[in-house]
């Protein structure tokens, strides 16, 4: 492959995420937007009006037919992932997929299944391993500055989510549930973090609502998450807050990490985040040089995928990690609905 060839993209979706998506495709060195699906004529327009050049079209499938399209990417509520990522690589094109990869195990595996008959890359959007912030205490772990991690926290205090269009997300049977929507992330983090120890064993999980007619709409969510060694991570969650707030704190046999990100939304583009490291007696300021955040990491993601199709660059997310973040949510929502813990190999066999 021509290291400067410019990589074209497709755009499937294009609501509130979806846009910021075109912004950083049409950012991005070396790639180009052609090509724009969106489902209403008012999404269209908006997207035509915003982006004259790429075609825009209100069928995914006739942007999917194009032949000058190398990367799709899809950026759809949850329910519609399998459908149109499977159209997507039966058509033959790489395949970059917004988080989660699908709703149940059976479409992960499909997915996985279609990528490697068809000669296709897969990427996930777990968009937070690119980060600036969460990456270098991936690095700093793999450095061996904790020693073997055996604690990993993983914390989010925000605002309720966005409704989604025509409300989605806030229908439990498109969103899937809940904790597919962000605690999957850090599920990803959390499995990322502790990779050196081996696979989540299993997950035992609680939940509440604020509201007593809707208990499916988890506005506060815990979970445990049991690894080899007794080691274990903990994922948290409240949406009964204010803004956006997001800690990790990782603990090994020698030393401890603690990362912090505020941001009046997720996709503030002028947080607030530092990185501190301590070995039980010292404490230090780890400088981050670039600005972290969700509109950064994304602008990150796009380069990846672009780099791994043009340079077979290695994919940050892949549809082994896409599996394995929606089982560990799948297994974190039969935990709560029976109050038991689950084990993993229960839901990745089915």
């Amino acid at each position: 492959m021509d290291s400067s060839k410019t990589v074209r993209f497709g755009l499937i979706g294009y609501g509130a995420w979806g846009s910021c998506h075109a912004k950083a495709i049409e950012k991005t060195e070396g790639t180009e937007l052609v090509g724009i699906a969106a489902r209403s004529e008012n999404t269209c327009r908006v997207a035509k009006n915003a982006y004259p050049d790429p075609e825009v079209v209100s069928d995914y499938r006739e942007l999917i037919a194009r032949d000058d399209i190398d990367i799709v990417d899809v950026v759809l509520p949850s329910f519609l992932h399998h459908e149109v990522g499977s159209a997507v690589l039966k058509a033959g094109k790489h395949l970059m997929m917004e988080k989660p990869m699908g709703l149940t195990v059976e479409e992960c595996d499909d997915l996985i299944r279609l990528a490697d008959e068809n000669g296709c890359l897969l990427a996930i959007g777990h968009e937070l391993r690119l980060s600036s912030l969460w990456g270098k205490v991936k690095d700093m772990i793999d450095d061996g500055f904790v020693g073997e991690p055996q604690y990993v926290l993983v914390e989010l205090s925000r605002k309720p989510y966005r409704q989604g269009a025509s409300g989605w997300r806030y229908d439990i049977a498109r969103v899937g549930n809940w904790i597919l929507e962000e605690p999957i992330h850090f599920f990803d983090l959390a499995r990322w973090y502790l990779q050196s120890v081996g696979e989540p064993v299993s997950v035992f999980a609680t939940a509440n609502s604020r509201q007593p007619d809707h208990p499916e709409l988890q506005d506060n969510f815990s979970a445990m998450v049991q690894f080899k060694d007794n080691a274990y991570a903990v994922v948290s969650q409240t949406l009964s807050a204010f803004e956006h707030h997001q800690t990790v704190k990782v603990s090994g046999t020698k030393g401890s990490l603690w990362a912090s990100w505020s941001g009046a939304m997720d996709r503030d583009d002028q947080p607030t985040f530092f990185l501190k490291a301590g070995d039980g007696e010292t404490v230090q300021s780890i400088p981050i040089t670039e600005f972290a955040g969700e509109l950064f990491e994304l602008e990150a993601e796009i380069a990846m995928f672009a780099n791994a199709f043009r340079n077979a660059d290695p994919i940050a997310t892949t549809g082994k990690d896409g599996l394995w973040s929606t089982a560990m949510c799948i297994a974190a929502q039969k935990s709560v609905d029976t109050g038991k813990p689950v084990d993993m190999i229960d839901v990745l066999k089915k």
